[in-house]
């Protein structure tokens, strides 16, 4: 059963910090991937996580949703400790960890129906929404396996704000994709997310070889 907070334990959190890590490390044998990394996220702002591959990137993601355990340190989301909170936590975030395993048969809304089904989302206007946002059609015969590679993308980060989450975590959501593909996804972030989400948080983490030289 999913657990929500109540609107006065939103008030009563730390109101500087949405993201709050401290010295927080992961270790695996003798290899530190993150080492004592202290993050702070404010609200309303949209941060990038930069590094090359290899750097830790989505190991820092993977803590901060509470699917990699830190071997020390300390993450919270609003001021609370993520461990031992996460049924109250993890509802309010969306993300994007790597690639989702969408259905390569059933179309874009039906996948996501799919999901709103398992997450408990209430109705199909808030697929509708999400594939608005991303700039999908909600009516469309094209199978998934037909998309292109900013397609996919996209409906990944539909996945990611279907349920109207309050903090996004997307690891290199331009990861991978050619030129046209990172433009259809650019344009997405610089369109409506900020339009239609500026009340949200987002943070991303990009490689070095995202961005041009010059």
């Amino acid at each position: 059963m999913i657990e929500y907070l109540t609107e006065q334990e939103v008030l009563n959190m730390d109101t500087n910090y949405i993201i709050e890590t401290k010295n927080l490390t992961k270790q695996y044998g003798s290899q530190k991937s993150v080492a004592d990394l202290n993050i702070h996220v404010k609200r309303g702002r949209i941060y990038g996580l930069l590094g090359r591959n290899g750097a830790g990137k989505t190991t820092t993601m993977k803590m901060l949703l509470g699917l990699t355990k830190p071997t020390s340190g300390e993450v919270k989301i609003w001021g609370k400790p993520l461990q031992g909170n996460e049924k109250k936590l993890l509802p309010r975030i969306g993300s994007l960890i790597e690639s989702p395993g969408f259905y390569p048969n059933l179309t874009g809304t039906e996948n996501l129906r799919i999901f709103a089904t398992l997450r408990g989302v209430p109705n199909n206007h808030a697929i509708k929404d999400a594939l608005d946002l991303v700039g999908l059609p909600y009516k469309d015969k094209k199978l998934f396996s037909q998309y292109s590679l900013g397609m996919k993308q996209r409906l990944a980060i539909a996945l990611a704000v279907m349920h109207d989450p309050e903090l996004l975590i997307l690891d290199e959501p331009i990861n991978g994709l050619d030129p046209i593909g990172i433009a259809e996804v650019r344009s997405f972030y610089s369109g409506a997310l900020r339009r239609k989400r500026k009340n949200h948080f987002d943070f991303q983490s990009h490689s070095f070889g995202d961005f041009p030289a010059g």
